[in-house]
């Protein structure tokens, strides 16, 4: 069996842990080993096999990683990697490992099929009724406590990823006591006013500045800025993130026009709904005077688009198609890129 891996889907924690299990294996089993992390938007699968194919002279044992793995569908490009996997079967030498990851569900069916059932995973995000228990057992594991307003909270603001949640919520265990309860006003704390800006602090600027289209933009862009300046200045994230608020402001839209006879949606139908918090409530009301429903649509369009120009151009384009994307969403609402009824 060769060594080789799959692993995709945006739950990008427990993604990330099965990546890191099978190079911990390989540290184990060979001690020192070398890693090499390629983009295959930026780098040929070719590059990246010859690295296992001409192996290190100063490791026993070589881990390459391939990320954006939804971009190899090219004939010559599987049959390399088929290739490669028939030769490291043959030899028997499982020395060097190859891993694919996507944040995508699914990749080409002809790259899937190389890649044994037993190396390889779908990671999906979290269902609802699972986020606030995850939560609360996570912070139980780390010695404190997590009221249900505080957990619903940080699930408000907070990219609903094992990934971004960790890295969110380590600020609490780092500055409290354990055995403390953590509640809203210890999340009003260590979030909102000591974060660093990611796709929500963007999504909330530009409901703040609404009322002015250039300001608006030129606000949200040094949000951008400062998002790209961080310790995780990745787009993808940040396009999940914006993609999420809108899908909710839609449903928002939906459940306005739908409930109560026409007259809005009652407090228990926004609970029922994810709409938990006064805070976000508030948010949510604001933006759908920013944004209709077919704005917002047509919004995801742009983010959708965006996100596969991203994908296929490389790291030369990124901050210009992102303050294109921006421009799109702030001053022209979504008109320009896609069509959506108003």
């Amino acid at each position: 069996m060769a060594p080789v891996y799959l692993y995709t889907g945006p739950e990008f924690g427990q993604r990330d842990e099965a990546v890191d299990a099978v190079k911990k294996a390989l540290a184990k089993k060979f001690g020192e080993y070398d890693e090499h992390v390629y983009y295959l938007n930026e780098t040929s699968i070719g590059q990246a096999l010859s690295v296992l194919d001409n192996g290190n002279l100063f490791a026993s044992a070589n881990c390459v990683i391939c990320k954006n793995a939804e971009l190899l569908k090219k004939k010559d490009e599987i049959q390399l990697v088929e290739d490669w996997c028939n030769s490291a079967a043959d030899s028997g030498e499982d020395s060097s490992v190859l891993i694919f990851v996507s944040d995508e569900i699914s990749v080409d069916s002809k790259l899937d099929k190389l890649v044994p059932a037993s190396n390889k995973k779908k990671f999906y995000e979290m269902f609802d009724n699972q986020k606030i228990p995850w939560l609360t057992d996570y912070f139980r594991k780390n010695g404190y406590g997590l009221s249900p307003d505080a957990a619903q909270m940080i699930l408000d603001m907070v990219d609903n990823n094992t990934l971004a949640l960790k890295n969110e919520c380590s600020r609490f265990f780092m500055c409290l006591e354990k055995g403390k309860l953590v509640t809203e006003e210890d999340v009003d704390s260590f979030l909102t006013h000591n974060r660093e800006e990611n796709a929500f602090s963007l999504f909330k600027q530009m409901i703040a500045s609404a009322g002015n289209s250039d300001k608006g933009l030129e606000d949200s862009l040094d949000v951008l800025q400062g998002i790209r300046l961080s310790k995780d200045s990745s787009y993808v994230p940040m396009i999940a993130g914006l993609a999420s608020c809108f899908r909710r402001l839609v449903l928002w839209h939906r459940l306005q026009d739908e409930s109560n006879g026409g007259y809005g949606a009652t407090e228990s139908t926004l609970k029922s709904n994810g709409f938990a918090s006064s805070l976000i409530q508030n948010q949510y009301r604001k933006a759908a005077k920013v944004w209709t429903k077919g704005q917002a649509t047509a919004i995801l369009a742009i983010l959708s688009s965006t996100d596969i120009q991203l994908r296929s151009t490389g790291t030369a384009m990124e901050d210009i198609l992102l303050q294109k994307m921006l421009y799109e969403i702030i001053v022209k609402k979504g008109a320009t890129t896609a069509t959506a009824e108003y």
